[in-house]
Order: C-alpha cells, then structure tokens, then sequence
C-alpha cells in the first residue's frame, strides 16, 4: 500500500501568506523583548513555561512533564491562589519545583525559557503569542488563536518574522482517522464535496444558563487588570473568572469559538484548498432554562447557545450547528443528544464516522485511501518541530489555526450583527442543502422539548447575509461588519498593527 508522508500531505495547505493584514490603527507602546532563544541541540532540554493553569492547563503541564527531554520551568497565572496551589502540587506530583510568575511580561524576560504553552482566556492568547515571538519563544497556544480575526493574522506574522514554532491547540490535525478521511475526499473518488458540516453541541458549564451575578470587588488573589488585558475596563463579577467568560464576546466566542473551533477545523480542512469564506450567515439565540426574578429564557450571558452557521467556500458549504440545550431530559422527558462531529456530504454519498456511505445505502464502506504516515502527537509534535525548526514539521501550524479561528469569527460577526425576526422566518439558506434545513429544524425542536419555548410563536436572531473577501481578509459592501474583524485595545495590552 502506498504510503503519504505528513509533510507530502499538508504541503502547499499552509497559508502562511494568504491575504493582506487587516486595515487597522493598533500601535503597541511596549518594548519588545530581544530575542533570547537558545539554539538547541537534539539532545537539549527544553524548558516551557505555562501561562494560565487552571483548567485546561493542567493538560498543558502533564503532556510537556511527562515528555522525555522536557521540563516545565514556570507557571504563570494572574490569580495568585491558582498559582501557589498548583505549583505546590506539581513540586510534590514531580519533585522538582517551578518560577512562578503573575505578570507574562516578566516570565517572558527569562532567557532560559524557551517556549510557552497558553492556555488563558482568549482574548490573551493572541497577545500572549505575538509576545512570545517577539521574546524569542516558541508557543504552543490553546484554541482558538486569537479573539478575532485581525489577531490572528498578527500571530502568522510575528510567527514568520521572528522565525518562531508556533503550533494552534487543535489536536485533530494530529488524528490519523481525520486525515485519511481528508485525503479521501480530496481524492475525487467520491465526487464532489457538497457541505463539510461540523457540530460542537455538548452539556457542561453554562450551556443551559450562567445565571445572574452581581457585580463586586474582585478578590484579593486575583490581579483583574492583568487578568483584562486586553480587554475594555469591565466591572468584576463571578461569571468571568474562572470559566463563564467564554459566553461574553468580550472575552470569549461562544461555543462555536470553543468546542467548535475543533471541528470547524476539520470542516475547513476537508474542503480542498480552502481558507476563507466569500459569503457567511447566522442565526439562533440565547435559550435557557428560566431563572427566578428574571425574564424567562435568559441569563447574564451573551453568546449563542444555539446557533447554525452557512459559510460558502465558492462551491463547497460548511455548514456548522450548536446546540447547549442537550444531554439532560427535557420538559417532554426526552433526552436530547450531545453531538461533537464532522460529516461530508459528496456527490456520490456522505462521509461519516470514518465509514463512506453510497447514495440511498445504509450499507456502510471502508475508505479507499492510503494509509498516511504521520505524528499523532500533538504536544509531542509541537516539540519535534522545534527541535528541526521546520514550519512544515507542524501539524498545526498557526496559518491554520489562524483561518480556523476566523471562520468561527465571521459566524459570530453575522450573528451579532442580526435582528431579532419572526420565529416563522425561513431564510433563503435553509434551502440550499437538506442538511442545513435539518440543522435548524433540529434547533427549534430541542429548544422547545427542552424548554417548552414554541419559537415558531417567538422571535430568533437572523445574521445578514455578508459577502467577504478571502485574498484580503475583508467584508465587502458593510463597514459595521468590518469593525468587528477587530476591537479597541486597552494600553499597555496592544496588539500591534505591526508586529
């Protein structure tokens, strides 16, 4: 069987000079850290700090301590609790202890530091990354890359300009299943791609409702200025700190801009030669189930907990469904699915699970593909490639995570660019692809099952249809579409216009 090396397969994918930068008049007044980077041998250690360890760090730290020939040197974390706690922790897990740090810009000064893993909030990652490469440290960065899309076209270029590693937290570019599955649709064998469709629609953490939070004084432990960066002045409450932020477009993006951007970058992947849309639309709403003393139906978030997206690629739909209201029993006692997966639809039949299913077939097939030779750690990968210090050694490199990410974006700038229309409206979108119909209707029997909600009776927020330029990275034709591609920054946390 003939075999594709990873290198062969990605090679000509990576868009690392797609598009120009994004009009803008960001100027950063810190002063860049000079490069201090080691240069490493094969056999060196390499040492990496992790900046944000609570949560999803905690994996961060494990999958690089655990590494033959690497060692975490530091942690950094703005809450000051999290910090001594778990830095006592990992000295008695590991018997070696780590620099603790509260502020990234002095943990970034250490000259022997050679790479930093982040795991903030998002609307740190892009910063922490572009200041990284500007200290001389390579980066691994948590999904998604940046908090909106000028951000992200910021880490490419501080990548490529200071010659750093820089690998995006989507651990599916290192799945061989996702990459055979890729290759098979690139093949041609089955036709055309007609909707790559993507869904992140999973329980936990504020997917049915936050609640309401006063506002109050931040805790002692917790540095909120810091933990704000980049962000506008925000009064504290406690459904910020540690995890609710993602659904405050100040600081996260919803869940399509969290479980989502995995699969929104499969889906993206599987397009061939894809980067960005020409054309987005969105809609849904915020659905919850109902909170004493406030109006039914609503909480202190303001992301989508349920919201279908139709990006077209110029041919190929992708298609992209969340619903948060799963995975519990409903008013009708029914209890409704989680659903975190990436389907093709093509002309000769549909991709799913891995398996292709022939039109009008239940019968499921093998993929008629290569066996595909790749490395399928992601952590590990990361480390690998700076060792060689080869951009195209990356799984994951951050040009993909970049285009990615901003799919995610321009859903989000759709949807928070709507209007609130009858629930009876049918949009033009929903009859371009039986999928997508499928994906809204299933929308509004969950949210009634689960909540009673008839929204064939209420209201949802419709996005406009709007019209992007992929080579330039721009909306065409709607200036208010265009703002949001960025956000005023808040001195001294700039990202710079350049970097």
């Amino acid at each position: 069987m003939t075999h594709i090396t990873r290198r062969q397969f990605v090679r000509g994918s990576v868009a690392a000079g797609l598009g120009v930068a994004l009009a803008g008049c960001h100027e950063s007044k810190r002063t860049v850290v000079s490069p201090s980077s080691r240069v490493l041998g094969a056999n060196d250690e390499i040492r990496v700090a992790v900046v944000g360890i609570n949560g999803r760090g905690g994996s961060h730290i494990s999958a690089f301590e655990e590494m033959e020939g690497v060692r975490v040197a530091a942690f950094c974390d703005v809450d000051r609790k999290v910090l001594g706690d778990k830095a006592a922790a990992f000295e008695k897990k590991y018997e070696h202890r780590v620099d603790t740090y509260v502020d990234i810009r002095k943990l970034l000064e250490d000259k022997n530091i050679d790479a930093i893993s982040i795991a903030t909030p998002n609307h740190w990652h892009s910063l922490g990354t572009i200041w990284a490469c500007q200290a001389g440290k390579d980066v691994y960065v948590e999904k998604p890359c940046s908090h909106n899309a000028f951000e992200g076209r910021k880490c490419v270029e501080a990548a490529r300009k200071y010659k750093r590693i820089v690998q995006h937290g989507t651990q599916s570019r290192s799945s061989k299943s996702w990459a055979r599955q890729v290759a098979a649709i690139a093949s041609g064998k089955y036709g055309k791609l007609l909707v790559s469709k993507g869904a992140a629609s999973k329980n936990g953490s504020g997917r049915w409702s936050i609640g309401f939070k006063p506002i109050q004084d931040p805790p002692e432990n917790l540095d909120y200025n810091l933990w704000l960066g980049p962000a506008q002045e925000t009064p504290y409450h406690e459904n910020l700190v540690h995890y609710n932020w993602h659904w405050f477009f100040d600081f996260g993006n919803g869940e399509i801009g969290n479980q989502g951007v995995h699969q929104m970058d499969i889906a993206r992947w599987a397009i061939p030669g894809a980067t960005l849309p020409k054309s987005v639309i969105s809609m849904g709403g915020r659905w919850v189930n109902s909170t004493e003393g406030h109006p039914p139906f609503t909480d202190q978030a303001q992301t989508p907990n349920c919201q279908l997206t139709v990006m077209d690629f110029g041919g190929p739909l992708l298609v992209f469904e969340v619903i948060g209201l799963v995975d519990r029993a409903g008013l009708d006692g029914k209890k409704y699915p989680t659903n975190v997966g990436n389907e093709f639809y093509l002309e000769e039949g549909a991709i799913k699970g891995g398996k292709f299913y022939p039109k009008d077939s239940d019968t499921a097939e093998d993929l008629a593909v290569p066996d595909i030779e790749m490395d399928t750690d992601h952590f590990g990968n990361f480390i690998r490639a700076m060792r060689s210090r080869k951009v195209e050694d990356l799984n994951a490199d951050i040009a993909e995570g970049h285009l990615s990410s901003a799919c995610c974006h321009l859903g989000n700038i759709s949807y928070r660019l709507g209007q609130q229309v009858a629930g009876m409206t049918k949009p033009d979108v929903l009859g371009k692809h039986a999928e997508i119909a499928k994906s809204w209707d299933k929308v509004l029997e969950t949210v009634q099952g689960t909540l009673g909600l008839d929204i064939s009776q209420s209201t949802y927020q419709l996005g406009p249809m709007l019209k992007f330029d992929p080579s330039k990275e721009k909306f065409v034709g709607s200036r208010r579409a265009h703002m949001l591609l960025t956000r005023p920054y808040r001195a001294p946390f700039v990202v710079p216009e350049t970097v």
